[in-house]
């Protein structure tokens, strides 16, 4: 099928547009943008412009890839990637409401949605199936698991783990069980994160050693479980912390 772009659009020379695109008015496509099949672009969206970092080259080739069947709706801007060769990139089926931006060398999974306004710095990894509310602002570097909620207007400096809920600024509400259900997961499995949570999230303690342990001990873990312990094991900021523990501290448990 063939592509409709607005005659006030810009599409620059080095673009790649898939099937059935539609680009609304006054979108600009810079350079190195690659877009999928049945994507979506609303008024006023910048893809691919130059990361807003003091220390970039203009000149290096680098550039943004956005999956099957993402909308992208007005003002959304996607900085491209740092270096030669690398793109930021948007996974398909996701939907990126109205001013929400994604800095460079972002890494957004499928079936993401990121409401009005909410703001990925750089470098920022965002799981599948996970809803980022509006105003949210997430800083660089952290990573954010699959299936997990963050309020509007949360403040985030550290790593979401899958399945869960955080607001404010880092608390770690619970777990959010409507994701997993609607995807189907089965009881069993439910209840399984329910006891991992529990375990390594909910009570003191050193969050990576304790995952770490788990993993390498004779313990039965399905898919979504073993998922869940092995981002605790990973990255290098710290993690979200349960709002009881942090009240309680006062500190925030690396």
């Amino acid at each position: 099928m063939s592509n409709r772009i607005h005659s006030t659009a810009v599409v620059e020379d080095g673009v790649v547009l898939g099937d059935d695109c539609t680009i609304h008015a006054h979108v600009v496509l810079r350079a190195g943008t690659v877009l999928g099949n049945r994507v979506t672009v609303h008024a006023g969206a910048v893809i691919g412009g130059e990361p807003q970092a003091l220390a970039f080259d203009p000149a290096t080739p680098s550039g943004v890839r956005i999956g099957d069947g993402t909308t992208i709706r007005e003002h959304v801007t996607i900085n491209r990637a740092m270096h030669a060769g690398v793109s930021t990139t948007v996974g398909a089926n996701c939907f990126l409401m109205a001013c929400s931006h994604l800095g460079h060398d972002c890494a957004v999974a499928d079936n993401v949605v990121l409401a009005n306004n909410a703001m990925l710095a750089g470098h920022v990894a965002v799981g599948a199936f996970t809803f980022v509310g509006g105003g949210a602002g997430i800083h660089q570097f952290c990573r954010v698991g699959d299936s997990a909620m963050v309020s509007g207007l949360a403040r985030i400096s550290r790593d979401i783990p899958p399945f869960t809920l955080t607001a404010e600024r880092d608390e770690l509400v619970g777990l959010n069980l409507v994701g997993p259900r609607r995807r189907g997961f089965p009881r069993e499995t439910i209840a399984e994160l329910k006891e991992l949570f529990r375990e390594l999230l909910w009570q003191p303690g050193n969050v990576r050693e304790h995952a770490a342990a788990l993993l390498a001990g004779d313990r039965a873990l399905t898919v979504e479980g073993r998922r869940f312990v092995e981002f605790l094991t990973g990255g290098k900021r710290g993690f979200v912390q349960a709002r009881r523990l942090a009240r309680e501290e006062g500190t925030a448990d690396a």
